[in-house]
């Protein structure tokens, strides 16, 4: 086998794709028992914010008013007919535990139940992989969820809650959640929000036009964004009228939140929005990980020769980990992977 794809969602179909644009020989392991596993388990509402015409692998097109915003069972139904109609070989339930490099130089990739080999190895599981909750609470809260486990307001129970996070999940969430429920949002920085729409255009028509959607993670104007990533929607309108936005949380203690600058709170329900963190135990390959855990990487390539990343945020550039901006990627690493030819 010349690539094995780690990873089966629109990172590792888009990287599929490429390569098989050029006749290489790969297959994609996905721990899911189908494609577009990951996209079912979110919350109930969920509606991407990039219309349809920018939620495109590779310019499969996406059915649909090209201008209007999926709802995530679309999303699920457009992965399944790319990895269909595109004959991409997918195999399931292949969560693999052990990756490492043998002394031929080639890959040696164990699941639960199999081993493979390949001369080069793509990590595509993506930017959004494992829940992180940060260690600053205790047991006395009854009812307390990521927000990668939160579905509808018809789980939360009845009353106050706190959403710890307010990122564009975050926000979302706190405005469904305020039609229905007290709603303290903790923000760890100032919002700025940003609409979909403007002048008639599509925000992400005017990110690709004007190039900020382009722009390199280590330029000036890379590092500014990062600092910078506004909201985007009209969400934090709804939770600026009916939401109670609060400082950063610094502890939960005894059913008590405390906060950087504002009240204290009783707490009796939490939805954490605070991101996620991947988890690469399961390397067994020194000089891939710096001592934070995370990639050694420059847009995706690695130091160890054969191996490479796809799906970070901010990999290559802001739409990284977007679903249109993976494609690009994919053929960057795949020109890598060819030598260009």
């Amino acid at each position: 086998m010349d690539v094995v794809i780690i990873g089966g969602g629109q990172a590792g179909l888009a990287m599929g794709f490429a390569l098989k644009q050029h006749n290489i020989s790969f297959i994609i392991l996905d721990e899911n028992d189908e494609t577009g596993a990951a996209w079912k388990k979110r919350y109930d509402s969920l509606r991407l914010f990039t219309p349809r015409n920018y939620s495109q692998l590779h310019n499969f097109p996406f059915e649909g008013d090209p201008n209007g915003f999926p709802h995530k069972d679309e999303v699920v139904s457009y992965l399944q007919k790319f990895k269909s109609v595109n004959n991409l070989p997918v195999i399931y339930n292949q969560k693999v535990i052990n990756l490492s490099k043998e002394s031929n130089q080639k890959f040696r990739i164990v699941t639960q139940n199999q081993c493979y080999t390949a001369c080069y190895v793509v990590v595509a599981t993506g930017a959004f992989h494992h829940p992180f909750i940060p260690p600053i609470y205790d047991d006395s809260i009854p009812f307390m969820i990521h927000a990668s486990d939160y579905q509808n307001p018809q789980q939360v129970p009845k009353g106050d809650v706190l959403i710890v996070g307010a990122g564009n999940t975050g926000t979302q969430i706190a405005a469904e959640l305020s039609g229905t429920h007290e709603v303290t949002l903790s923000k760890s920085k100032s919002i700025r929000r940003i609409p979909q729409r403007i002048a008639g255009k599509s925000l992400f028509w005017w990110l690709e036009t004007l190039g900020v959607s382009r722009v390199k993670p280590d330029s000036l104007a890379g590092k500014f964004i990062q600092k910078r990533d506004p909201i985007i929607g009209d969400d934090y309108e709804t939770v600026k009228k009916h939401v109670e936005v609060v400082s950063r949380v610094e502890v939960i203690k005894d059913g008590t939140a405390t906060f950087q600058d504002s009240p204290s709170k009783n707490i009796k329900s939490i939805i954490w929005a605070t991101g996620y963190h991947n988890n690469y135990s399961w390397f067994d390959i020194k000089g891939v990980l710096n001592d934070r855990g995370r990639p050694i990487h420059k847009f995706g390539v690695t130091n160890v020769q054969g191996l490479f990343f796809l799906g970070l945020s901010w990999q290559n550039k802001r739409s990284s980990a977007l679903i249109y901006g993976v494609s690009d990627d994919a053929n960057t690493i795949t020109e890598k992977i060819t030598g260009g030819k």
